[in-house]
């Protein structure tokens, strides 16, 4: 990918769970690049700072289907259309072995996968039609060396990889049906540990619009070590 980014100048993409460090560094780096974002997540108060930046923010809970729909029915009817999803909403519950792996904790896990269904969803039209469409999650090493201490972790990140990677079939399907060349991708980004890797992750989030869409199309991308 080219070291300086300006394919997504000019888009338009949501950060899923944008009060995270990551989502404050991919927010920040998108908009450094011309981007157009929407910041969402559940707390308006942390949401605050990613205004200031000049993301618009949306306080809402991603894994509650109604509140998704209904935002999505408003930004439509505003004529935005979004060229871009990046999914950051999750966190880390585990430890204890088997055993350990408590419902309580793989429902908390779950609701990161349930986000990204109900996004992925609600906007699929618009990835689909547009010029140049990139969706991408954080994920774990995790998936390929599940620990029993973190099966609950494990299982849910390889379920969202999975939706990911139906996703990158759908655009490659639709653009077939279509008869036009492949526009949009579904990446997956690869982490054994997130922390101190934030600019990086967002770094490479703006370069995926600088890469042809059936270049990274349903591919792992490794961050760190």
């Amino acid at each position: 990918m080219p070291e300086t980014p300006h394919g997504v100048r000019g888009r338009t993409v949501l950060v899923a769970g944008a009060t995270s460090a990551s989502g404050h560094a991919a927010t920040g780096a998108l908009i450094a690049a011309g981007a157009t974002v929407i910041a969402a997540g559940r707390d308006e108060a942390r949401l605050a700072p990613l205004g200031a930046l000049g993301a618009r923010t949306a306080a809402l809970d991603l894994a509650d289907a109604a509140s998704v729909e209904a935002f999505a029915e408003q930004v439509d009817a505003e004529g935005v259309r979004l060229d871009g999803i990046v999914h950051l909403v999750g966190g880390w519950r585990g430890g204890g072995g088997l055993p350990g792996q408590t419902d309580a904790d793989y429902r908390a896990l779950e609701a990161g996968l349930t986000a990204l269904r109900h996004v992925t969803r609600a906007f699929w039209d618009d990835l689909v039609a547009s010029p140049a469409a990139r969706v991408s999650i954080v994920s774990s090493t995790a998936v390929a060396r599940p620990l029993a201490g973190g099966a609950n972790y494990a299982a849910v990140k390889a379920a969202e990889e999975t939706w990911v990677r139906a996703m990158a079939q759908g655009f490659a399907k639709a653009a077939r049906e279509a008869g036009e060349p492949l526009r949009a991708a579904a990446v997956v980004f690869r982490v054994r540990a997130l922390a101190g890797l934030e600019d990086d992750l967002a770094a490479r989030v703006v370069r995926l619009w600088d890469a042809a869409a059936d270049e990274i199309n349903d591919t792992v991308i490794p961050l760190g070590d």
